[in-house]
């Protein structure tokens, strides 16, 4: 791993934070898939896990597979390259929202548009994103490079036959308005959906997946909880955005993909559900969005 795929806490309050790994939890009868993380970014300091580590206790909790995703050319290759080699491992590959309005400065955004067409070629890369919109950290000089791009990456998508995986902050309209106009791939996911009840209903009518992280848990997230009990079930999936949105009770400290089992179960109680039943589901409506992970071969690791 290279320092520039560090996560970089930016507490700024002099406060240590606890970055050890949470401990296992006990592990799903029913596995699952984390369909979204980054197993590229270290988290967790000196004790940092290598993505082996990652999937190693993932496979011993229950969660049989992930997609690795990527968030520029760099790390779009590199989750590419993983999963060539790793048969736990599927590639989502893509320019994320962010990313956009420097790459169009530079006048590099059509080159790097390119390099994420030619992975979405490879066999087992099965979506093109983290693609989508993000008003919370791009102003408005920004939004039209990053419309652009999410336009680009929505035809990428159709053109090879991929399941898009939409990055939607603060721009819920604006993403639904970009969806309708140019028309949605038929498989397409909320990563880490943030919507309440009204956006979920939406969702429902046009088909489109709805991914729920570790914030499903959080306190303070009860119309995130509404929205999951609107959504249909065949329309649910689950993911860990790791490092990111570690589920309560270990908020703060490194995620990753083996903490599944803690939001799966989460959303189990408020769905008012057995554990192993919606795991069932959630299973098959992954594997619905991106095929199974044994469709291809994986190449033989150096």
């Amino acid at each position: 791993m290279t320092d520039a795929h560090l996560r970089s806490r930016g507490d700024g309050d002099g406060s240590k934070r606890d970055l050890t790994y949470p401990p296992l939890p006990e592990a799903l009868v029913v596995p699952v898939y984390d369909n979204h993380t980054h197993m590229e970014i270290a988290d967790g300091g000196d004790g940092a896990l290598d993505y082996r580590e990652h999937l190693g206790r993932a496979s011993s909790v229950g969660v049989r597979g992930v997609v690795q995703v990527g968030t520029d050319l760099a790390t779009s290759q590199w989750s590419a390259s993983i999963a060539a080699r790793e048969p736990r491992v599927l590639a989502a590959v893509a320019l994320h929202p962010n990313e956009a309005p420097s790459l169009q400065e530079q006048g590099l955004l059509d080159e790097h548009l390119a390099g994420i067409e030619a992975l979405a070629a490879l066999p087992r890369v099965r979506a093109i994103g983290e693609t989508g919109l993000d008003f919370f950290r791009t102003g408005e000089d920004g939004r039209d490079a990053q419309i652009r791009s999410f336009e680009e990456h929505i035809r990428i998508a159709k053109e090879h036959g991929l399941a898009l995986t939409i990055h939607d902050r603060d721009a819920h309209d604006a993403v639904v308005e970009v969806l309708d106009r140019v028309g949605a791939p038929e498989r397409t996911v909320f990563h880490c959906f943030s919507g309440g009840p009204d956006l979920a209903r939406l969702c429902a009518e046009r088909g489109w997946h709805m991914s729920f992280a570790g914030t499903v848990t959080f306190k303070n997230a009860a119309l995130l909880r509404e929205a999951l009990v609107v959504a249909p079930r065949h329309l649910i999936m689950v993911e860990t955005d790791a490092p990111f949105l570690t589920p309560t009770p270990y908020r703060g400290r490194p995620n990753a993909p083996y903490l599944i089992p803690i939001t799966l179960r989460s959303m189990a109680e408020t769905l008012g559900t057995d554990a192993s039943m919606l795991a069932a589901q959630i299973a098959s409506n992954t594997e619905l969005v991106y095929g199974a992970w044994d469709a291809e071969p994986v190449t033989v690791d150096e």
